[in-house]
């Protein structure tokens, strides 16, 4: 693979690079601009490996009783599992590595600062 075959995805908190994707996996490099996060959702399907490279970043995971926020710092990583609730905001410019399985599509949003969620989300637990 070859620079070429880097795909560069724009957001409104920042960029994708998907380095890699087969059939069984994906690679992923995420920036997110400080003070942007992404939309608090869960995934169907998908099942994912986050690992913070550079910054601080706020992470959000779980609903009800089982919630947990915490400040991830460089070097932290966090696995998330389909139907499972989650939302990242960055404190600093942030820099992540994910690898997941390859449902790209497979995205419920129920909160999104960008207008992307639908009106009445429901999330996996409710």
């Amino acid at each position: 693979m070859s620079s070429k075959d880097v795909v560069r995805i724009d957001k409104p908190w920042g960029y994708e690079l998907h380095w890699a994707k087969t059939d069984r996996y994906v690679g992923k490099i995420l920036h997110i601009d400080a003070g942007h996060a992404l939309s608090l959702q869960y995934h169907n399907r998908k099942d994912e490996t986050i690992l913070l490279w550079e910054g601080r970043l706020r992470f959000e995971i779980g609903r009800g009783e089982d919630a947990r926020v915490w400040e991830m710092t460089a070097g932290e990583r966090v696995h998330v599992a389909p139907g499972t609730v989650h939302r990242m905001t960055a404190i600093d410019d942030c820099t992540l590595i994910e690898v997941s399985t390859p449902e790209l599509d497979d995205v419920v949003r129920l909160e999104d600062r960008y207008g992307r969620a639908p009106e009445d989300p429901a999330p996996p637990d409710a």
